[in-house]
This record gives structure tokens, C-alpha cells and sequence, in this order.
């Protein structure tokens, strides 16, 4: 989960099995993002569907237009912009389940990357679809949401964080520890 992962050569590998895989999984974790290295591959492909936030939406007015139709597969994606104040929002992660915190991010990003046609694209992100990659891309950068906390916040979370790397968490879906 730590190490910066390689971009993926067209043909390398069965792009569009390991994206139904990938959306499988995190379905399975009720998720709305999963990365590569969260399931043991060392490669630049994560996949996001925002649709499940606004399938749980209570009314008309809590469905946010930015993931309407959010569902999309990102290989070897490169981030070329954010902007914005940044602006906080609690964040959870399937591979530390249990921890939620508040983390800073720009509001709009830009970002290249390839589908699972090999169709490059080059796309602006605002709002809650933006943090969505932002988070799922520093995985293939090999950073956690964690990285991005106070120093004081790091330090009230070090026990619980010590113990999920050891394998004792209690997950509703299935952990590999390496």
C-alpha cells in the first residue's frame, strides 16, 4: 500500500476483467472507490462509482449532481490540476476500516488517464466526484488518507491503526495482511 504503482502496458494485461473484479470487490465492501494495491495489484487502474452515494439519497435535493453517472474505470492516471480552497470532509477507507477522519482537499482536479477501451481522456472533477478520485489516486501514489491528517490526530489514531496492521480489525468484508 506504501510503494508508488506502475502504469499498466496496453495489452499487459485483461483491463476490463480486472475492472468487473475490481467493482465486484468493492461492492462486496460497500465502497465507492477501490485501487490496485488494495487488491494485491501493483499497478495505475482504480475504479469509482459516486452513483452509490446518490442511491442512497433520501430525497431529490440530497442527490448531488456531480455523481450522476459517476462510474468509471481510471488506468495510469495522472492528476494535472486541483484547485480550490481546500475543504474538509470525513473520509474512511476499506483497507483501515473503522477510522474516519476529517481530510483537506481541493475542490476541482483535472486528471488524464485511459479506459478499459484504451480511449485516453482528459476530464475536470468538481465537488465530491473530485475527492473520490483524489482519494483513490493517492493509493496508486502510495499514500492513505491517514497521510493527510494533523500530527495530533496521527497520534490519537496510532493504537487503532497499529492493531488493523497487525490483523486484528473487524471488517464485514475479507482483509489480506501482507
Amino acid at each position: 500500500m506504501r510503494k508508488k504503482c506502475t502504469d499498466i502496458a496496453q495489452g499487459e494485461l485483461d483491463v476490463k476483467q480486472i475492472s468487473d473484479n475490481m467493482f465486484e470487490t468493492m461492492y462486496g465492501a460497500s465502497g465507492v472507490g477501490l485501487a490496485g494495491p488494495q487488491v494485491n495489484l501493483p499497478y495505475r487502474i482504480f475504479v469509482v462509482d459516486g452513483e452509490v452515494i446518490n442511491n442512497g439519497a433520501e430525497t431529490e435535493d440530497d442527490i448531488d449532481p456531480d455523481l450522476v453517472g459517476f462510474k468509471k474505470t481510471f488506468i495510469n492516471a495522472r492528476i494535472l490540476e486541483e484547485t480550490g480552497e481546500p475543504w474538509a470532509y470525513e473520509e474512511g477507507c476499506l483497507s483501515i476500516p473503522g477510522v474516519r477522519a476529517d481530510v483537506y482537499r481541493r475542490p476541482v482536479i483535472t486528471i488524464r488517464y485511459f479506459d478499459t477501451d484504451w480511449t485516453e481522456h482528459t476530464e475536470t472533477f468538481k465537488g465530491m466526484a473530485a475527492r473520490i478520485i483524489q482519494h483513490e489516486y493517492d493509493h496508486i501514489e502510495g499514500v492513505l488518507f491517514t497521510d493527510h491528517l494533523a500530527p495530533l490526530k496521527k497520534q490519537m489514531l496510532r493504537k487503532k491503526l497499529g492493531m488493523i496492521q497487525k490483523g486484528v480489525v473487524d471488517a464485514d468484508y475479507k482483509m489480506k495482511f501482507l
